[in-house]
């Protein structure tokens, strides 16, 4: 049978006030087309489909739309919730879903009440069995009287036992006879973070072992985190990472799509399809006219911007009137002045206003006469409307 393999879409997500939705809408439309060319039995989104637990409309409906589609490919889908899902709104669209033909998970159940998924591959006959893990968050797994009272490697082999448990439980129906694939959202002990997850919830003093998954298993599908990696372990424990670059820390990781063929009595093979409809986020530096002469080169792309010059007046438009995609515009760390926390010791009772903002300029190493005359203008606008108060 084959299964597409994918997760940590965040659909919603922004990008320094930037919205994404367009782009999302393509990244899912080349995910559909791959599951379209492939004559697939399942598509598995091992959570995180939303960036926020309570996503916009325009996000949603986005989501609706594709797991429709899929759906129309004749493949199962199923997904499960991830952190930044919310899980009871995943449970309560269940039932509306499986009249699609589309199953969500969003907390963990037991074998029989839909935490195991079990159907024949359409293409071959052959029977399959899906475990299913949505994300478990250490508040449920350690009690708040254990974080006071334990230490930090007690807290964690608690959840790692919890976890343990609960994939024990979901696996026990596994049989020789079928393709047994388990569906998780967590951190795996030695993964390697994607550089945008959002760090309390992939802290890995929470985290479970690849041998946590028992060896029947012909593929483990997991989500969280979002650079795609396999994790030494008995049976194939694969991230697919997420789909785009979700955020700059991202920026050098290849997203892919997943294609994972496997038999009962053979290992899972499994194919990387880049997906790569998204933006490119890039990170560059250079003074105001380097980077603005890199123009043509940098196009469409979305842009962090290092400036190898001292801060002045107007220096972050000279740069965004010309690439529009820079969301992000800082003095490099060699060009920034050096701030005293406790700021220049100036005696204010003998200086002027206009002076006080010329020493502090100097202090913080801002000589750009732009500054001090909008600093001008702005005084003189206060205190002649406040002599008319």
């Amino acid at each position: 049978m084959k299964l597409l393999h994918t997760s940590d879409w965040h659909i919603g997500k922004t990008l320094k006030g930037r919205s994404r939705l367009d782009e999302q809408r393509e990244v899912l439309a080349e995910i559909i087309a791959v599951a379209r060319r492939e004559p697939l039995d399942a598509v598995l989104i091992a959570g995180d489909l939303y960036d926020s637990s309570a996503p916009s409309a325009a996000a949603q409906q986005l989501v609706v739309r594709a797991l429709l589609a899929l759906r129309q490919t004749g493949a199962e889908v199923i997904a499960i919730a991830g952190n930044h899902d919310h899980p009871a709104t995943f449970d309560a669209y269940r039932p509306l879903m499986e009249v699609g033909g589309i199953t969500l998970v969003g907390t963990v159940r037991e074998p029989v009440n839909g935490g195991v998924v079990s159907f024949t591959a359409r293409t071959t006959g052959e029977p399959v069995n899906f475990a299913v893990l949505p994300f478990v968050s250490q508040r449920y797994a350690v009690r708040a009287a254990q974080l006071v009272a334990s230490t930090p490697a007690e807290n964690s082999g608690a959840y790692d036992e919890l976890v343990r448990e609960v994939l024990a439980s979901l696996s026990a129906g596994f049989t020789p006879d079928a393709v047994n694939v388990i569906m998780a959202h967590l951190t795996v002990t030695g993964g390697t973070l994607g550089g945008g997850e959002r760090a309390a919830q992939s802290i890995f003093e929470y985290h479970v072992p690849a041998a946590a998954f028992p060896p029947e298993a012909h593929y483990v599908a997991l989500g969280h985190l979002h650079r795609k990696q396999r994790l030494p372990a008995a049976c194939p424990v694969v991230y697919s990472g997420a789909p785009f670059a979700v955020d700059f820390g991202e920026q050098d990781n290849t997203p892919v799509v997943c294609l994972v063929e496997a038999t009962p009595t053979t290992p899972a093979r499994i194919t990387d399809v880049p997906i790569t409809t998204a933006r490119r986020l890039r990170t560059v530096s250079g003074t105001v006219a380097e980077i603005v002469a890199r123009a043509g080169e940098l196009g469409e792309d979305y842009l962090r911007v290092y400036v190898r010059e001292p801060a002045r007046a107007g220096l972050r438009e000279d740069i965004t009137d010309v690439l529009p995609n820079a969301l992000e515009v800082r003095i490099d760390p060699e060009f920034a002045a050096e701030v005293n926390p406790q700021g220049p010791r100036i005696d204010r009772t003998e200086h002027s206003p206009a002076e006080l903002f010329a020493e502090y300029c100097s202090f913080v190493g801002v000589a750009d006469e732009r500054v001090r005359s909008l600093f001008d203008e702005l005084h003189d606008e206060l205190t002649t409307t406040a002599g008319h108060g």
